[in-house]
């Protein structure tokens, strides 16, 4: 069966569970390494996901009535 795919709020909130396990250090080596592998998962994920947040995020500057022009991220008004 696939895994569901995690949500931004998810994934950290899995993350921080598996930092506060592995700093207990009550773990076995291999649960350890699987946890860590695990969380670099999770870190590379939520990275695509903010990637996707801020390209979609637009900014608002004054047109030339003075009214809001929204600009995808990055670009300004020439």
């Amino acid at each position: 069966m696939p895994k569901k795919k995690l949500t931004f709020e998810e994934s950290l909130g899995r993350l921080e569970e598996i930092v506060r396990h592995l700093e207990k250090g009550d773990m076995p080596l291999n649960d350890s390494l699987a946890l860590f592998e695990e969380g670099t998962g999770l870190i590379n994920s939520c990275s695509v996901m903010l990637d996707e947040a801020e390209q979609k995020v637009v900014q608002l500057k004054k047109g030339a009535d003075r009214r809001p022009v929204e600009l995808p991220f990055g670009e300004s008004e020439e």
